[in-house]
This record gives structure tokens, C-alpha cells and sequence, in this order.
């Protein structure tokens, strides 16, 4: 691997280690750089191994312990250790195939005990347990495991569909939810408004009670006092008249009104100027 050799010599690239024999068996490493050999004594360059770290990617099935088929997308990341290269040379013919062998066989011990969403969240314990393993077989046939990545959680596809549905159901969910509490205080702040309207418009037409009763008041005083012997009660009387007159005549011009049929008469001028003062007195008791 990337080393130039002849008869008497044999080039090592940096990062690399070579394995010399003597008559077939194992005699030493040879460091990067030109190495010479002594062929007439049996002793030749056997091979090269790279110390650079590799990555291998593995792809195993399996199936949690809700019964979902999924496919683990893994990285392994290994290397050569440099003073066990002559282990790593003999002792194993296809580095790969050992360590994915490993690997199938702890995830799928591990795996099964977890549901999906465990899975999801505990994958990197899954390839801590992974490593913890590999390092104690792989580091007697003379290799390193520097990492190991859980790079794709993979579901069968109808399963995908089925957690993107119950996904998009809570949050359609949730966001009933967050609708009717908006809807809820719309509500009640519609009906605060409403009751601060009627209070407020309460207190407007008691004092706008308060303010005639005032002013009728004022003006019954100051027509008794400038017309001799009138009384007060025939001076309300000629204003309850006045306020009943300006009434129909306002009745009579808005054009909003439609036809209103009210009792006319002597008689009826004085009841309806009875009720009133009694409304206005109930009303200055009220106010009091």
C-alpha cells in the first residue's frame, strides 16, 4: 500500500509501517523511509499497513422493542496501532468485515430493549456500548476504535408518515387550544367593557337626572320670587306643561319617528305632569 520496493530496498510512506519477514516469519517493522533488505539472508518487505485512521460506514436493520423495523446508519473510525501493526498483519484478513460483524451484533443486542423514541434519544449510549466493545475485541488483533458515530436513525417509511401525522395532530391540537383561550379572554374582556359602558352610562343619566332636578328646582325658586303668589306647585305644573309640549313637538319633527299615539287632553296634561314630578322626586331620593 503506496510503498516503492526492490530486491535490496523498499521505500515506506509517511504514516505507514512495514512488515519484514526472514524466511516467512515475522522479523520487524520498518519505519517510514528507505529501508534496505538483505534477500541473500531471507529477509524481505511482506507488506504494508496505513496507521492513518479509516472510516467505515455500516448500515444495520433491526427492530425496537415497539416493533418498529428501523435502519442504523453507523461510522466507525478506526486505525492501525503502530506498535501492534505485526498483530493487525496477521491476525486479521479483513479488518472490515470483523468490526461490522461486531457492530450488527451489539446494536442488535442493545436496540430491541428500546422503544423508538428511546432509541431517538439514546443513541449516543447506544454507541458508547458500541466502542466499549469494539475497543476490547479490535485492540487484540492490533487495531484502535477512536469513534464511533450513530450518523441515521432510520424508520420504515409508513412509520415516518404515521409520527408526522400524530405530529401535525398535537400541534393542530395546540393550537385549538391557544385559539379558544384567545377566544375566551376576547370574551371576557368584551364583557367587562360592556358592563364599565353600562356602569358609566348609568352614572351619566343619574346625573343628568341630578342636573334637571337642579335646574327645575332653580327655576321654580326664581319664578316664585319674581311672581307674587304663585305657588311652587303651579309653577312645576307650567313647567311640566312646557317639557310636555317641547316633547311632542320633538316628537312631531324628527323624521326617525314613526306614528306614536299618546293621550291629548286637559286631564291628561295633568296626569302626565303628576308622573312627572313623581319621577323626578324618586329620582332626588335616589340621588340622595
Amino acid at each position: 500500500m503506496g510503498n516503492a520496493s526492490c530486491v535490496f530496498a523498499g521505500c515506506i510512506d509517511q504514516a505507514s509501517v512495514g512488515i519484514v519477514e526472514k524466511w516467512g516469519r515475522f522479523e520487524k517493522m520498518a519505519e517510514p523511509g528507505l529501508n534496505f533488505f538483505n534477500p541473500c539472508a531471507g529477509q524481505y518487505l511482506a507488506g504494508v499497513l496505513s496507521t492513518r485512521i479509516q472510516s467505515l460506514e455500516v448500515k444495520i436493520e433491526t427492530k425496537t422493542k415497539d416493533n418498529v423495523f428501523v435502519q442504523i446508519i453507523s461510522s466507525i473510525q478506526y486505525r492501525v496501532i503502530k506498535q501492534s501493526a505485526d498483530d493487525a498483519f496477521y491476525e486479521l484478513q479483513n479488518p472490515g468485515e470483523q468490526i461490522q460483524a461486531y457492530v450488527f451484533d451489539v446494536v442488535r443486542a442493545q436496540v430491541p430493549r428500546m422503544t423508538l423514541d428511546q432509541l431517538f434519544e439514546q443513541k449516543d449510549e447506544v454507541a458508547k456500548t458500541v466502542l466499549e466493545e469494539l475497543e476490547k475485541v479490535m485492540g487484540g488483533y492490533g487495531y484502535s476504535i477512536e469513534h464511533i458515530l450513530m450518523v441515521d436513525i432510520i424508520p420504515d417509511p409508513s412509520v415516518r408518515r404515521a409520527m408526522n401525522e400524530i405530529n401535525a395532530a398535537q400541534r393542530l391540537q395546540l393550537a385549538s387550544v391557544y385559539k379558544g383561550e384567545a377566544d375566551k379572554i376576547l370574551q371576557v374582556k368584551k364583557a367587562e367593557a360592556e358592563a364599565e359602558a353600562k356602569y358609566l352610562g348609568g352614572v351619566g343619566v343619574a346625573r343628568q337626572r341630578q342636573a334637571i332636578t337642579d335646574g327645575l328646582r332653580e327655576n321654580i325658586l326664581n319664578f316664585s320670587n319674581k311672581v307674587e303668589g304663585a305657588s311652587a306647585k303651579e309653577v312645576m305644573d307650567l313647567i311640566m306643561i312646557t317639557q310636555y309640549f317641547d316633547t311632542i313637538k320633538d316628537l312631531g319633527t324628527s323624521s326617525n319617528n314613526t306614528t306614536v299615539f299618546i293621550p291629548h287632553g286637559p286631564g291628561h296634561v295633568r296626569d302626565i305632569g303628576d308622573q312627572i314630578r313623581n319621577g323626578l322626586m324618586e329620582a332626588k331620593a335616589g340621588a340622595s
